[in-house]
């Protein structure tokens, strides 16, 4: 099981959003993420080549919530995940414009 940390800016990032909206990123963050955050599912996919405005250890993921976006990189040891930012995505924007 994977440790799930959050960065500093990322309380920020949840501030912003609605009850709703940030106790259902926090819901599939914590059942999402908890267990093989590295693999690749239908909501879960490595950014290739992305290069966020934040230290990390490569590959950024991303975790698809609805209209939102959850980025994060994993630790192999000691497992751990590491929520960098989380951004609202509107449609017709890129992940690098809404980072």
């Amino acid at each position: 099981m994977y440790t799930i940390e959050y960065a500093s800016g990322v309380v920020d990032d949840l501030a912003g959003l609605r009850p709703y909206d940030r106790r259902r990123v926090l819901d599939l963050i914590d059942s999402e993420l908890a267990h093989a955050p590295g693999s690749q599912t239908r909501h879960r996919k490595p950014l290739v080549g992305l290069r966020p405005p934040w230290d990390q250890e490569l590959p950024i993921w991303e975790l698809r919530v609805g209209d939102y976006r959850v980025f994060y990189d994993v630790q192999e040891q000691p497992p751990l995940v590491t929520v960098r930012a989380i951004r609202f995505k509107p449609p017709h924007k890129t992940t690098e414009e809404i980072l």
